[in-house]
């Protein structure tokens, strides 16, 4: 059931909340080797609308500079895009955890610099909590963020914003040396205070250990069902795109129904079947 109604006297956007107290950091940290948590991509105020009754945490990933702006890697997405989604979402959503994804350049250069960008995001959202990707170099970081009252999701694993370094999008941690190398990052991040921790395309025994190794919650994607949750880009899960990670399972084809909709209501206009009297505004009698 949903969290509110709209109200139909105002407009589509603007929901009708429902009595509900929203997930907390504490809540999602305490979390780990209990119920699964549950999160989800969400870009838009409808979409937050729609998901927040079934999820513990949304994520305004970066991943809207490929979903909504079509751009070809998240490298490009600015601080002003993710806040601007991210109060989007904060709207929609009463129940459910809101995270935003910290884009790249805007929080690397040093734990000042997260913070401020960081700041800006919360204040500016009313998100609950940010997320940041890298391992045991990003440690100083994450404990700058937490100590100063900024609740902060890890990253590790396959870290997109890192394709360039990485050389692509494969699995991570074939290699030994790399294995341990992760598992090193996850202790780190976890060490300095992140209340949960997203383990992106690695191999499931590097997942599964990681889950093990560490005392806040991991966050799968591409990881394994061991993990402490999962997370998955909502469009590719709903089956908007042909070509998805090897990770996803596509629970709907809307585009498919999409495009056939589409192509009734162009058929429907073609032939001036729309609109009808029921559609039109006619004289009152």
């Amino acid at each position: 059931m949903s969290t509110f109604q709209i109200d139909t006297a105002t407009s589509r956007a603007n929901p009708t909340p429902a009595p509900m107290k929203r997930l907390t950091v504490p809540a999602i940290r305490n979390a780990k080797g209990k119920d699964p948590v549950v999160m989800l991509t969400a870009y838009t105020i409808r979409m937050a609308q729609i998901l927040d009754p079934h999820c513990d945490m949304l994520l305004v990933g970066d991943s809207l500079g490929q979903v909504i702006y079509g751009l070809p890697s998240s490298i490009p997405v600015s601080l002003d895009m993710m806040i601007a989604h991210g109060a989007a979402v904060v709207r929609g959503s009463y129940h459910s955890l809101v995270v935003v994804d910290m884009p790249f350049g805007s929080y690397e250069a040093s734990p000042e610099q997260a913070f401020h960008a960081a700041a800006r995001v919360l204040k500016e959202t009313g998100a609950a909590a940010v997320k940041l990707e890298g391992g045991e170099a990003m440690a100083e970081t994450v404990a700058f963020l937490s100590a100063r009252g900024i609740p902060v999701i890890g990253h590790v694993g396959l870290t997109p914003q890192a394709v360039n370094a990485l050389g692509g999008y494969g699995a991570r941690g074939r290699s030994q040396s790399e294995y341990a190398k992760l598992i090193g990052d996850a202790k780190a991040i976890a060490q300095a205070g992140a209340f949960a921790l997203v383990v992106e395309g690695v191999i499931e025994p590097l997942a599964i250990e990681m889950t093990h190794a560490i005392d806040i919650p991991t966050i799968g994607i591409g990881g394994s069902a061991q993990c402490d949750g999962q997370v998955l880009v909502i469009d590719d899960m709903l089956g908007m795109f042909d070509r998805v990670p090897r990770f996803v399972k596509k629970y709907a084809q809307l585009s498919q129904q999409i495009d056939a909709a589409v192509a009734e209501y162009a058929a429907d206009v073609r032939a001036r079947r729309f609109p009808t009297v029921e559609q039109t505004y006619q004289p009152k009698a």
